[in-house]
């Protein structure tokens, strides 16, 4: 089993992949170790792993303020990508010599403090299943299942890269962020590709996005090379297909190589089948991490879009790649001696072999392609170089905290399994700055914070490939970084830029009413250059950032205005029958007689149909409603106002016709009176039947006039016919009123004329101060206004015409005589 060991004070042991091999079982009693490797290839991408935990083995044992005195060393293996060989590495780190005896361990010098490794998570949870039998703490430094996050099962992991879940989040967020809602998925056969798979999918369902294809590729085996055949045929079917140009690739190097060799093999097929695709990689898989890739099948990745684990630039570490030659390694080193093999085509300086040709000192790390090696440190490199600091600052941090009772350099006196145990626990809390400023330390679930980095991909005609970080997705950050010369409009405000300045700077001033802006996710980070304005049935809310539907506005039985104005104009009524039941009780009394009946009862008859109108005003307009309100009101009011007329040209009849002489008496009679009421009655009808052919009144939807609401109104149709309604009603109010103002000190027990002006005094009144009121008000308060104007009118003519009579005949019956009337009077009408 090919192996690198360095002796030091402490021991870190190690499990990495350099190659990855093929096993034939002739019998299931075989162990991996015994079983022929018919397929071997060198990861050349690989060795840089390597290197950095080198790197960080060096420095650590450089620096006097770590552990000093103490030497850090090392004992690393190949696992060759392989989950049962990973089982048997495991062991005989645990172990020494030549001879594998399980539990028992006989060079205690050379045994391991913790193990760095796997690269997958197959492999890590191989050797965890092995490690956390002995207590012994591991740092992976590139495996991702979150099946490892169970603490339960694997107590002694640690994590040195973040959680799976964090980056199917990322992926998320990227394809939402190009609108990019129709792609397909490709994975491993296996356990973690199924979990990959149906994270993402959950969460792709959850943001209305989604799955165009999903393709399982197979694992290179011994005993599928028909099934190769058959995968590959499946693989050019699904891509010539689809009709989607985004796809999401989850996996490893070793799980996709089956899907790499595919389009590098058979080129033609895959450039038709994948030209105009765009792939979002996940940090598992380094798509140039095949070695037998060439320019034909880089070039179908220009332009991807990566997550890769997050890195940073380490001093020192590009100098230490630099100064890397065949001279600084042992020769017994097989992975450095394949490796130069591989990539410079050259056998070592050490090589007996003559054929071979030998290295010299000029072989640099820095000549070879991107494709092939990459100067820059990658995000696992990075994290087999964070674990190797984890481990020596708590093996510091044992040392300081334990240095009255534990020296450490002394452990003969102090056994192994109590230092791996105390390591175990101190690991849960470590935090520290490696050498290039980061903070590195273990959350609750003894998984890393880094987050990662998002790179775009970019593969040169000469096969050259450069990696540009374009974003990052940090644990500890939450917001995004913005760069403002004036803070967002929050919703409901919009920009006004300041006067002298650039756009960038910009004041906020709040929506008008009527209009708002709003900012939604998709448009997180822009603010709101104008304010939108509502549709005509909505309203803005108080906020400014969204439309509500206006109120209706009409005056309803239900509030407290509709509702006393209701029992006013129902009270009112009742008083003006309760007044008629008395008239017509006492109809042959004096009193009643001398005042001509017939036309009381119809002025009483029209008063109770006015204090009825009111009611036509309550409630939601309807077209009916609409027609009856003003030509109702205008009619009734006419005919008990021609009724006073009438009153009045008959009291002043009476006392003309009374001179010698005088031929007025003819005029005395019932119908001359009738037909004043008539006449006078039939000149508003034919007004009100002009108004209702031309121009009637409607019900509308006033949704200017207030803010936030919607008046329900009667339209009035055409105004000049409703105000000369008012017009001819105020035109008999001044008559009879001139009539009975002239007529009020004619000598009569009875003479109503002095009643009669102060009720057109009161009623002319009212409506003069109705009219400017009426045109201020808006809305249920313009008819609140017109019904007090009906009601005070009305009631003025019913209290200071009827009231005095009924006082008569109730309470002052003796002077409702025809006696009294006599002694009081020379004439009388009956």
């Amino acid at each position: 089993m090919s192996e690198k060991y360095e002796r030091g004070g402490h021991t870190i042991g190690g499990v990495f992949s350099f190659r990855s091999a093929a096993f034939e079982f002739n019998s299931f009693r075989e162990s991996a170790a015994d079983a022929g490797i018919y397929l071997t290839r060198i990861l050349p991408k690989n060795i840089q792993h390597f290197l950095a935990f080198w790197f960080a083995i060096i420095e650590v044992n450089k620096n006097p303020k770590l552990i000093p005195n103490v030497t850090l060393g090392f004992r690393l293996l190949d696992n060759f990508c392989d989950g049962r060989l990973t089982y048997f590495t495991t062991m005989q780190l645990l172990t020494s010599g030549g001879v594998r005896t399980n539990n028992y361990n006989c060079d205690t010098k050379n045994s391991v403090l913790a193990i760095v490794g796997g690269l997958a998570s197959e492999n890590s949870i191989e050797i965890s299943n092995i490690a956390s039998t002995y207590k012994m703490a591991q740092l992976s430094y590139g495996s991702f299942d979150p099946v490892l996050s169970d603490k339960t099962r694997f107590p002694f992991f640690y994590r040195m890269v973040p959680n799976e879940v964090m980056q199917i989040k990322g992926v998320i967020q990227l394809l939402l962020h190009f609108s990019w809602k129709w792609v397909g998925l490709i994975a491993p056969d296996d356990h973690s590709g199924e979990t990959f798979v149906q994270t993402l999918k959950g969460l792709l369902i959850q943001h209305n996005l989604c799955v165009a294809f999903t393709h399982s590729i197979l694992a290179i085996t011994s005993a599928i090379t028909t099934d190769i055949e058959k995968e590959e045929a499946k693989m050019y079917h699904t891509f010539s297909q689809t009709k989607a140009n985004v796809v999401v690739v989850c996996g490893d190097s070793q799980s996709l190589m089956l899907f790499t060799f595919w389009i590098d093999l058979n080129y033609q097929g895959a450039q038709m089948a994948l030209v105009g695709k765009v792939w979002i990689m996940n940090a598992q898989w380094d798509f140039t991490a095949v070695d037998s890739q060439s320019f034909w099948s880089l070039k179908h990745f220009h332009g991807a879009l990566a997550f890769t684990i997050h890195t940073t630039v380490v001093p020192g570490f590009q100098d230490f790649l630099k100064a890397f030659n065949p001279q600084r390694y042992h020769p017994k080193d097989v992975f450095m001696k394949e490796f130069y093999k591989k990539v410079f085509h050259c056998g070592v300086i050490y090589s007996d072999r003559t054929s071979e040709i030998r290295c010299s000192t000029e072989e640099h790390l820095e000549s070879l392609p991107g494709a092939v090696f990459e100067m820059s440190m990658s995000g696992q490199s990075y994290s087999a170089y964070n674990a190797v600091h984890v481990i020596a600052h708590v093996l510091h941090e044992m040392h300081l905290s334990t240095s009255k009772h534990i020296k450490l350099g002394k452990r003969s006196r102090f056994g192994l399994r109590n230092v791996q145990q105390q390591l175990h626990h101190m690991l849960r809390n470590i935090r520290f700055n490696n050498s290039a400023g980061e903070e590195i330390f273990f959350n609750e679930h003894q998984e890393s914070t880094t987050g990662y980095d998002i790179v775009n991909c970019y593969v040169f005609p000469n096969g050259s490939l450069i990696r540009a970080k374009i974003g990052i997705m940090d644990a500890h950050t939450s917001a995004l970084p913005r760069s403002v010369c004036s803070e967002s409009c929050h919703p409901g405000y919009s920009q006004r830029v300041q006067e002298g300045k650039q756009v960038c700077c910009y004041d906020c001033t709040p929506c008008p009413e009527g209009m708002i802006s709003n900012q939604t996710v998709s448009t997180l980070l822009k603010d709101a250059d104008h304010c939108d304005r509502c549709l005509n049935e909505q309203r803005s809310n108080q906020e400014r950032n969204q439309c509500i539907p206006k109120v209706i506005h009409f005056l309803s039985y239900e509030e407290p205005l509709g509702m006393a104005s209701a029992t006013c104009s129902l009270m009112l009524s009742l008083v003006t029958a309760l007044i008629l039941q008395i008239f017509i009780k006492h109809q042959d009394t004096p009193i009643v007689k001398a005042n001509n009946r017939d036309i009381t009862y119809i002025l009483l008859v029209s008063l109770l149909f006015c204090f009825l109108c009111p009611l036509l005003f309550i409630g939601r307009p309807r077209k009916v409603t609409c027609l009856l309100r003003q030509t109702a009101f205008g009619l009734i009011f006419s005919a008990a106002v021609s009724s006073l007329l009438a009153k009045t040209i008959t009291v002043v009849l009476a006392f003309k016709a009374t001179q010698p002489g005088s031929n007025m008496r003819k005029w005395l009679r019932k119908r001359v009176a009738n037909s004043i009421v008539l006449f006078c009655f039939l000149g508003q009808f034919v007004i009100c039947t002009v108004w209702l052919g031309a121009n009637p009144p409607f019900p509308s939807l006033d949704m200017h006039s207030e803010s936030g609401q919607i008046i329900v109104q009667c339209d009035e149709g055409s105004v000049t016919m409703f105000y000369c309604v008012l017009s001819y009603m105020g035109l008999l109010a001044i008559i009879s009123f001139l009539v009975a103002f002239l007529a009020r000190n004619l000598p009569d027990s009875f003479n109503e004329a002095k009643f009669i002006t102060f009720s057109m005094l009161v009623f002319c009144s009212v409506w003069v101060c109705f009219v400017p009121t009426y045109l201020s008000a808006k809305g249920k308060y313009m008819v609140a206004v017109e019904i007090f104007s009906i009601l005070a009118s009305a009631a003025g003519l019913l209290g200071c015409i009827f009231f005095p009579k009924c006082y008569i005949v109730i309470l002052k019956p003796s002077l409702n005589t025809k006696g009294h009337l006599i002694r009081k009077s020379d004439y009388g009408i009956s």
